[in-house]
């Protein structure tokens, strides 16, 4: 990611509607699959902590973040969440079957060997262990904010479901999220496409006013509902997974 975008990132994340919408699912999720608040979690980019902080409020005390940015890490430290360390996703410290929990939201896309960072995590999890991912959706989707963010692609629902079998998962849910504003988004990006030559990057995450905001959030808060109801939607912006350790290796080659 860019520094000027990775600022503004870390400016927005805490209240943006987009980031609390995410949360609000992946702590709904988290809850879900790891009631005991004992449960030792790793989330990979962790950004400057805004899940850590919500989790740790929740009750959650085991909580390990790692980060590659230095900036984002520091951010942690100075919020007071130590447990958080500069490390690269696709190969990490930790030793084998160190967590119940392995959460990582919009990472996978970055990463070049996407392969081999879902076989890290695989083996950082204990037997029976939980893997939640999020990754941006619909190749036809790419824009200049997938540019500017450094993505090496966008994923479709089965596409993701394949990686996650290969990498020894099994998938136990996988959805669409974001499907409320699909259709407005994929129009907006379509003609945008038409019109201009992308030649100028920019990131589609602004500062908006508090009344959109909050419609927006709550608007998210919504199919966040009819998700963990377990109603799957068949498009939107992103793609969930909710994934369990098998006892098979991951596919090698």
């Amino acid at each position: 990611m860019k520094k000027e975008y990775e600022e503004l990132y870390h400016h927005v994340e805490d209240d943006h509607w987009w980031f609390l919408g995410r949360r609000h699912l992946v702590h709904s999720l988290i809850r879900t699959a790891m009631p005991e608040r004992s449960s030792s979690i790793l989330e990979i980019g962790c950004s400057g902590g805004p899940l850590i902080h919500l989790l740790q409020a929740d009750g959650y005390s085991d909580i390990t973040g790692i980060d590659i940015s230095v900036d984002a890490v520091n951010i942690c430290h100075q919020n007071g969440m130590n447990r958080t360390f500069v490390m690269d996703a696709q190969n990490l410290s930790f030793d084998d079957c160190s967590y119940d929990l392995v959460i990582a939201s919009d990472v996978l896309e970055h990463l070049e060997n996407a392969q081999r960072a879902l076989s890290e995590w695989r083996r950082v999890l204990k037997p029976g262990g939980c893997l939640i991912v999020f990754v941006p959706a619909f190749h036809f989707l790419w824009s200049a904010h997938d540019d500017v963010n450094h993505h090496y692609k966008r994923y479709g629902h089965k596409e993701l479901r394949e990686s996650l079998y290969k990498s020894g998962f099994i998938v136990n849910r996988s959805s669409f999220w974001n499907g409320l504003l699909f259709i407005p988004v994929a129009l907006i990006r379509i003609f945008r496409k038409i019109i201009t030559t992308q030649t100028s990057q920019t990131s589609y995450i602004r500062p908006t006013s508090r009344l959109v905001n909050k419609a927006l959030y709550n608007w998210l808060c919504i199919e966040n509902y009819f998700l963990m109801k377990g109603i799957n939607f068949p498009v939107g912006i992103s793609v969930m997974a909710v994934a369990e350790k098998s006892n098979i290796a991951p596919v090698t080659h």
